[in-house]
C-alpha cells in the first residue's frame, strides 16, 4: 500500500495537496475506492480510502493504528561529517535501519570543515535524502538531520538518563556487554575518516559516555555506523 507522510490529519477526511497529490493522481494514476496509508510523523498509520482524485486528493480515514515499522527504542546517530558525499549513504541506510536522528559533528580529524552558510544548505539536501528513504522503507516517523555541532556540544547535551557509546578503533567493550533489549534511548558516536582523538575519547568517559568496539578490524567510517545501528536494532529485538 503506497504511504505518504502528511503532518496534518483530521478524523475523518483528509485533503492531500501538492507534490504527493501529483504523485498519487499523475504518476500512480490511482482512483476513487483505492486504499492508501498516511503517516503523521508521530509515529501512526492511517489506513485511507481515496474519495476523489484530482489537483487535490479527499481521503476518508478508515483506521488509525500505532506505526508497525517503527523500533521501540530511540537512537541518535553523533557522525563525525566525512568528506565527500558519504555522508549522504550514511544518512539514507540509518533511516533505513530505524535511527530516529541524525546529527552531524565536528571533531578533531574531520577533513571537510564547512562553513554555517554552505552547511545550512547541506542540510536541506540532507533532511531530503532521509524523507526519501524513510518513505522507501515504510517509517513511520521522518527522522530529522540536525544542524552541524562541535563534539563538546553533542557530549554536553548528553544526558545520564541514556545510554551512550563512543566507538573508538583502540579498544572498548563490545556491544552486547553494553546494550539490553530493554533499552529504549541510546545516543552513539562514530568519528570521521581518522577516528576520534585520545583526548575526545577522554572527555566522553568523563560524561559517562562507555566506548564501545566493533571488533579488531578497521571498519570505514560510512561502514560503522550502519554495523553498530544493526547491532544495536539485533540486540534490542528490534531486528
Amino acid at each position: 500500500m503506497p504511504r505518504f507522510f502528511i503532518p496534518e490529519l483530521n478524523d475523518q477526511f483528509t485533503t492531500i495537496t501538492g507534490e504527493s497529490a501529483h504523485h498519487i493522481s499523475r504518476s500512480l494514476r490511482m482512483q476513487p475506492g483505492e486504499m492508501i496509508t498516511l503517516c503523521d510523523t508521530k509515529g501512526f498509520d492511517y489506513h485511507c480510502k481515496i474519495e476523489s482524485v484530482g489537483e487535490e486528493v479527499v481521503v476518508s480515514i478508515v483506521e488509525k493504528q500505532p506505526s508497525q515499522t517503527e523500533p521501540d527504542i530511540q537512537v541518535t546517530l553523533y557522525q563525525a561529517l566525512p568528506k565527500g558525499d558519504k555522508f549522504e549513504q550514511i544518512i539514507q541506510k540509518s533511516v533505513e535501519l530505524g535511527v530516529t536522528e541524525i546529527v552531524p559533528v565536528l571533531t578533531s580529524r574531520c577533513i571537510s570543515r564547512p562553513d554555517q552558510k554552505s552547511m545550512a544548505k547541506k542540510c536541506i539536501r540532507y533532511n531530503k535524502i532521509a524523507l526519501e528513504a524513510a518513505k522507501q522503507s515504510g517509517r513511520g516517523i521522518i527522522p530529522q538531520v540536525k544542524d552541524l555541532m562541535t563534539f563538546q556540544q553533542s557530549i554536553d547535551g548528553f544526558s545520564a538518563k541514556e545510554q551512550g557509546i563512543l566507538f573508538y578503533e583502540c579498544g572498548g567493550k563490545r556491544l552486547p556487554e553494553i546494550i539490553s533489549n530493554s533499552m529504549k534511548k541510546i545516543s552513539v558516536w562514530i568519528g570521521s575518516e581518522g577516528g576520534f582523538e585520545s583526548s575526545e575519547v577522554e572527555l566522553a568517559k568523563q560524561k559517562g559516555i562507555q566506548i564501545g568496539s566493533m571488533g579488531k578490524r578497521i571498519l570505514r567510517c560510512e561502514t560503522a555506523p550502519l554495523c553498530a545501528l544493526s547491532i544495536i536494532m539485533y540486540q534490542t529485538e528490534n531486528i
